[in-house]
């Protein structure tokens, strides 16, 4: 049973965290505990792009202040075991890629880091400049994982949702977690 952390940042895609979070609340059986925390402009982004403010509605789910180190995702004695942040936005990236560690995201994010624990950044920005690849490629050295925010249509989706939903169930899958979802070859 995974401890995880969902760290949601105010690149633009917040149906990103919605729907990885709504899936997460059916998989109950799969996590021991889930904590979400949220940047002021991650709550804007969502509120703009989703017209509601439902981010904190979850049942089950632990929500921490941006600025509380006493979360215990903030040491690695809090044995969480995975970091996905999503929509992972290039400011962040690069305050991870350069230790820097000024809030609960990126503090958590160098936890995971130097614990050897799993840390996904979906990155959601498009394009790429010099500076944003490099910094993708300090956290990949350092252990990290980068999933660009990129779906795939090979299920033939149909809506926005399904479309996320391609990118949410590679998120899970690199969480180690069991999603049904279209498989490659399968049937």
């Amino acid at each position: 049973m995974q401890r995880i952390v969902i760290a949601i940042t105010g690149a633009s895609g917040s149906v990103y965290p919605k729907l990885l979070l709504d899936k997460l609340v059916t998989m109950k059986d799969q996590w021991q505990e889930l904590s979400v925390v949220m940047t002021d402009n991650a709550r804007i982004v969502w509120q703009t792009e989703l017209g509601t403010s439902g981010y904190d509605n979850y049942p089950g789910i632990r929500f921490f202040d941006k600025n509380d180190f006493n979360a215990p995702f903030a040491s690695g004695s809090g044995k969480y075991s995975t970091m996905i942040i999503i929509p992972c936005s290039m400011g962040t990236l690069g305050r991870i890629a350069t230790g820097i560690s000024n809030d609960l995201i990126t503090r958590a994010a160098d936890v995971m880091l130097k614990e050897r624990r799993k840390l996904i950044c979906v990155a959601r920005d498009t394009p790429y400049n010099l500076v944003h690849i490099r910094n993708m490629e300090t956290i990949t050295l350092a252990g990290g994982i980068i999933c660009p925010a990129s779906p795939s249509f090979y299920s033939k989706p149909e809506t926005v949702e399904a479309v996320v939903a391609t990118v949410v169930d590679r998120v899970l899958d690199l969480a180690g977690l069991t999603v049904k979802t279209f498989r490659w070859g399968g049937e």
